[in-house]
C-alpha cells in the first residue's frame, strides 16, 4: 500500500483568531516544506499533527495516515516521527540506548542487531556504547535521526532539524535525512526558515504569512 499523509480541511486557531488553512496530501517519500515568519503557525501546524496543541489554539480538520484517521488518536498512537533542531538525546543512556528507547518490542538480539546496522549505514559503525555527550553535533544528530526511523514511523516531520549545524555539516545532514526518507518512503512535512532546505527537499513549498 501506498504510504500518504493528508490534512483534510485544516481550519487552525489562536485564540479565536484563523492562523492558517491547509488541505494537502503528501505521498510517500515526498517532502513538503512550509516556510513563513514566526508567528505564522509553522510550529502550530506540527503540535496539531502529533496531537500536542497548546492551550490558547484549538483546529478543526482530520489527519489521515495510509487512509487511517489518526487526529482522534493520543500522540503515542499516531506513529508520527520528529526530528527537531536539537538533538534532545538522552545523557544516562549509550547511543544504543538512546535508539533502542523508541524501537517497538522485540527480541533483544534482533533489536541489537537493527541498531548495528543502522549505525553503519550512517557511519557511525561501533558507537553503540558511547556517551552521547562525546559525539560531535553531526554525529548527534544522526543519532536522533536513527532514533525517529527504527521506532517505525508512518510519517515524520522536520521541525528546523538543520538549523544549529554549520554549512557543511547542514548539507550532509540534510542529505541523508532526505535519502532515508525517501528509502524508507516516508510522507514528510519540513518547517525551516532556510531556502536551501527547501531546494533540496525538491517538493512542494506553502509560504505562510502572519
Amino acid at each position: 500500500m501506498q504510504s500518504s499523509l493528508q490534512i483534510k480541511n485544516l481550519q487552525l486557531y489562536r485564540q479565536g483568531e484563523l492562523l492558517l488553512s491547509l488541505d494537502e496530501q503528501i505521498a510517500g517519500g515526498e517532502i513538503l516544506t512550509i516556510m513563513g515568519p514566526s508567528g505564522s503557525g509553522k510550529s502550530s501546524l506540527l503540535n496539531w499533527l502529533t496531537g500536542t496543541l497548546p492551550n490558547g489554539f484549538n483546529a478543526t480538520g482530520e489527519v489521515w495516515l495510509n487512509d487511517e484517521k489518526v487526529s482522534h488518536l493520543p500522540t503515542h498512537l499516531r506513529h508520527i516521527g520528529v526530528l527537531y533542531q536539537d538533538a534532545l538525546l538522552f545523557s544516562h543512556l549509550s547511543v544504543a540506548g538512546n535508539i533502542a528507547f523508541a524501537m517497538p518490542k522485540s527480541d533483544r538480539k534482533q533489536r541489537r542487531k537493527k541498531i548495528e546496522q543502522a549505525l553503519e549505514q550512517v557511519s557511525l559503525a561501533g558507537m553503540g556504547n558511547r556517551h552521547p555527550d562525546n559525539l560531535s553535533g553531526g554525529q548527534q544528530a544522526r543519532v536522533a535521526l536513527l532514533r525517529t526511523l527504527l521506532s517505525a514511523p508512518k510519517a515524520i516531520l522536520l521541525d528546523e532539524p538543520f538549523s544549529k549545524l554549520d554549512t557543511q555539516l547542514r548539507v550532509d545532514t540534510r542529505q541523508l535525512v532526505f535519502e532515508q526518507i525517501r528509502t524508507h518512503k516516508l510522507p514528510a512535512i519540513m518547517v525551516t526558515h532556510d531556502y536551501s532546505d527547501a531546494e533540496a527537499a525538491n517538493g512542494k513549498v506553502i509560504h505562510l504569512e502572519l
